[in-house]
């Protein structure tokens, strides 16, 4: 049987770490016979290197590691890519997104904000310069747009533009019904969220955790690896 690890970015925020830890808390829930674990790769511990680390190669166990992650990109494939490099008995799953039901959970988070239908949506993404990140957040931006009757924009919370700000401006430039919100593509509260709620928008919908959607797609990954 093996071993379930949900790697998420990690934050300083005590909101944001107690959301993780209960998607890691459900994720458990739904496997009640496997050993699920925790781990991160920035901000604090317990740093995924570690967490492998303490797993023995010989004793016959395997473990997958799941990111808790929106996106491909550098946090997948270098920084979980080289805490597993050596070892034979751990693979990594892809990433969360992209995913239709991410989207599902997305909407269900414009309606509940009560945003109008033919208002543009920025989908507010943490934002990463590898291009692969990038390509997944363009991927769900085109599962919105097939599923939303406004404009859909992108906008970066941090690192690369245009920013999230920067789309709101530019949404409103060019008159897009004059209503805009900002519909976040964060999985957790955090620094990220709260520079969402100052880009200016008319309104702003809340993370995507937790979500029992989040779930079945953390157990696909998994499954999809090789873990049973």
């Amino acid at each position: 049987m093996s071993i379930l690890i949900g790697c998420a970015h990690g934050t300083r925020d005590a909101d944001g770490q107690a959301t993780i830890r209960r998607l890691v808390e459900d994720v458990r829930a739904a496997l009640p016979a496997h050993d699920v674990r925790e781990a991160y790769v920035d901000v604090h511990g317990p740093y995924v290197s570690d967490v492998v680390a303490e797993l023995e190669e010989t004793d016959g166990t395997t473990a997958v590691v799941v990111p808790l992650l929106l996106a491909g990109g550098y946090h997948v494939y270098h920084d979980i890519a080289e805490a597993i490099e050596d070892r034979t008995d751990i693979v990594s799953a892809t990433a969360l997104g992209p995913d239709p039901r991410l989207i599902d959970i997305v909407m269900e988070r414009v309606h509940e904000a009560g945003v109008p239908h033919t208002a543009t949506l920025v989908l507010a993404a943490a934002g990463s310069s590898d291009p692969r990140s990038q390509a997944d957040t363009a991927a769900a931006a085109e599962m919105l747009r097939a599923r939303w009757d406004g404009p859909v924009r992108i906008g970066y919370a941090a690192g690369i533009h245009p920013t999230v700000a920067d789309a709101v401006t530019e949404a409103r430039k060019y008159g897009e019904d004059g209503v805009v919100a900002v519909a976040s593509f964060l999985l957790a509260p955090g620094f990220f969220q709260k520079r969402l709620g100052e880009s200016g928008a008319d309104y702003v919908t809340g993370p995507l955790a937790p979500h029992p959607r989040l779930v079945e797609i953390v157990l696909d990954r998994y499954r999809d690896a090789g873990g049973s």
